[in-house]
């Protein structure tokens, strides 16, 4: 059977919250707010970086790639949500749906990839501070962007044409209010061993080899930590890590719920799967801006003067 003539819908139709049909109008208000807090708080941080000299350090270099990939996973899933919330618009096209699949599952990777080379960067800052200017230089900031920007892609260019090959004639309902791999494969009436095993692969060499790392880092930084003798040096030395713990918690928790629900309960009703991808996806965009604000002086004092700025 041929790669583009085997039995695919013309479009899907994509699902918000099952049992909640008749509250997706008020729901509608809440992801908006969401959305509006994901982008506004994200493109501020952006700008920040990008016009205060003393935010121009590698650790925030870094966090402007974070909020830059919050962004686009916000700007990727944003217009189908709003549609099926807001107007009961449910269709979207074959080609469509598989280019959202791409970007989510490419946007995600690159997330997990930056909060891994964070870790390194506080690992660096902590354990060996006299090398940190000559270790992390621009330039190396920017090769570590190019690589985990190239390794999403790369990794995950193979999605769609795994898709693609697939007869999908058991249904055409998606359910999520967005496209994901596992749900669309989930339609398939033919083997999907080499989707699930390619699924697999992806999620343990590169999610589950950057959350290793970033274990691995703090475990580093914990032992170079305790070796210092001064108590109030020890919690200042950690507290530089709090924002970058927090936003990991923020990214790998929904996401390990997510990956053991869906292997593993089966018989878990379906609002559950449903509540804990939305979890995944919206949380850690709305929550990364808020936690660096909070937690960052250095941010809070740069966005204050920005505004300040503008107002003049």
């Amino acid at each position: 059977m041929g790669l583009f003539n085997v039995t695919r819908p013309a479009s899907f139709l994509l699902t918000g919250i099952p049992g909640l049909e008749s509250s997706h109008s008020w729901l509608a208000g809440p992801l908006c707010v969401m959305y509006a807090v994901a982008l506004g708080g994200n493109t501020v941080i952006l700008q920040a970086v990008r016009v205060e000299p003393s935010l121009h350090k590698p650790m925030y270099y870094l966090l402007s790639m974070l909020s830059f990939s919050d962004v686009a996973m916000s700007m990727a899933t944003l217009p189908t949500v709003l549609r099926t919330f807001c107007l009961n618009a449910r269709n979207i096209a074959f080609d469509a749906c598989l280019t959202q699949m791409f970007l989510i599952h490419s946007f995600s990777m690159m997330e997990s990839g930056i909060l891994m080379a964070m870790s390194f960067d506080r690992y660096v800052a902590i354990c060996d501070p006299l090398h940190y200017a000559t270790m992390l230089t621009n330039g190396v900031i920017v090769g570590m962007g190019v690589a985990v920007t190239a390794r999403s892609f790369i990794t995950l260019f193979p999605l769609p044409f795994l898709i693609m090959r697939l007869p999908i004639c058991r249904s055409n309902v998606l359910s999520h209010s967005y496209c994901l791999h596992p749900d669309m494969m989930k339609l398939a009436c033919a083997d999907i061993t080499i989707n699930s095993i390619y699924g697999l692969f992806v999620l343990v060499s590169t999610f589950g080899m950057d959350l290793f790392s970033i274990f691995l880092s703090y475990v580093l930084i914990l032992r170079s930590v305790m070796a210092i003798a001064s108590h109030e040096e020890r919690l200042k030395a950690l507290n530089t890590c709090v924002s970058h713990i927090l936003a990991v918690l923020a990214f790998y928790v929904p996401m390990i719920g997510v990956s053991t629900v869906h292997r593993f309960g089966k018989h878990v009703p379906r609002y559950i799967h449903v509540l804990m991808s939305n979890v995944y996806l919206f949380v850690p965009p709305v929550l990364n801006p808020l936690i660096y604000s909070a937690k960052t002086k250095e941010i809070r004092r740069a966005i204050v003067r920005m505004f300040r700025r503008i107002k003049m």
